[in-house]
């Protein structure tokens, strides 16, 4: 894991992932882009920062990022190279002025298998238990203020390969968060 950074003490707020192929993030840029004048008011994430999140960690100190990174590598080491389907657009909350954009991510066993792996190994290293259930989505933008719903056109991006788990840490700054891999193990590859 790299340890950069102005102290290694200092708590990184941190995520484990499944980052999307090229070609995917180029459809999903696409996307919103299409969107962008038929939804006021959005903050849009930028491509480069999407991902799906299999578990969100939060503050979190190197030494608990380190202890998670051998069960991580187990646990990818397990899970055979998957297939997901980018498909419709939602927003949340489900009722009243949404706060966010995204689109579903339909996955199948594999990586609902994986993402409950990744959530044991976290509490295993010492982790809170998420208490929200999963639901794969990408974040494809946020609001600040609150607004009507609007109309989401349908929408079907087709299909992206998930080949490798990420612990990544997010930097923020002036421009949004940055997302920084600070370990990465194929799928697949026990």
């Amino acid at each position: 894991m790299s340890r950069s950074g102005p102290s290694e003490d200092a708590p990184v707020r941190a995520f484990v992932a499944l980052p999307l192929g090229a070609a995917a993030l180029g459809r999903v840029a696409e996307a919103i882009e299409s969107l962008r004048p038929h939804v006021a008011g959005v903050r849009w994430v930028r491509p480069e920062g999407l991902h799906l999140t299999l578990r969100f960690l939060g503050p979190s100190s190197l030494h608990a990022l380190t202890a998670l990174e051998p069960a991580l590598r187990a646990t990818a080491g397990e899970c055979p190279v998957a297939v997901a389907r980018l498909a419709s657009l939602g927003l949340f909350p489900e009722r009243g002025s949404p706060r966010v954009l995204w689109l579903s991510v339909d996955v199948g066993p594999r990586v609902l298998a994986l993402q409950e792996a990744c959530e044991r190994a976290a509490i295993a290293a010492g982790f809170a238990p998420e208490d929200r259930p999963f639901r794969p989505h990408l974040t494809l933008g946020r609001w600040r203020d609150r607004r009507p719903r609007p109309h989401l056109p349908e929408l079907d991006l087709g299909e992206t390969l998930l080949d490798r788990l990420v612990l990544f840490k997010s930097e923020l700054g002036p421009g949004g968060a940055v997302h920084v891999p600070l370990a990465q193990f194929e799928l697949g590859r026990a």
